[in-house]
């Protein structure tokens, strides 16, 4: 299992993925690395701001960027993305928790009304 990513790195990755630009483009590169400037031919922005969505990304660790030639390939940190899923995890098992203790309080008291009638 991944190590759980501190408080500094959790903010960085949703920070990232709070974006839908951002967001998309790691769903390209998990698909299969891409160069930059065909990343950039899918959007209807500056291959500028294209540039500054995945150095955005790399800060938080999700993307690496890597020279080949001229171009700028992009691909994903596996294990960036599988320590976030991890926190998601933990977070959902919390919440189903919650929700299983507050349902079997809720039948609790309906069965303790039942017995009263």
């Amino acid at each position: 299992m991944p190590s759980r990513p501190t408080d500094a790195e959790v903010d960085r990755i949703f920070q990232a993925l709070a974006d839908a630009t951002r967001r998309d483009i790691v769903r390209r590169v998990i698909g299969r690395e891409q160069r930059v400037s065909d990343l950039a031919g899918r959007y209807e922005m500056s291959f500028a701001a294209v540039q500054k969505h995945v150095a955005v990304l790399e800060r938080s660790g999700l993307v690496a960027k890597r020279r080949q030639g001229r171009e700028q390939i992009v691909s994903p940190v596996v294990a960036t993305i599988g320590r976030a899923r991890g926190l998601l995890d933990e977070l959902e098992a919390l919440w189903r928790g919650r929700i299983d203790r507050m349902a079997a309080i809720l039948q609790e008291d309906a069965a303790a009304a039942h017995a009263e009638r």
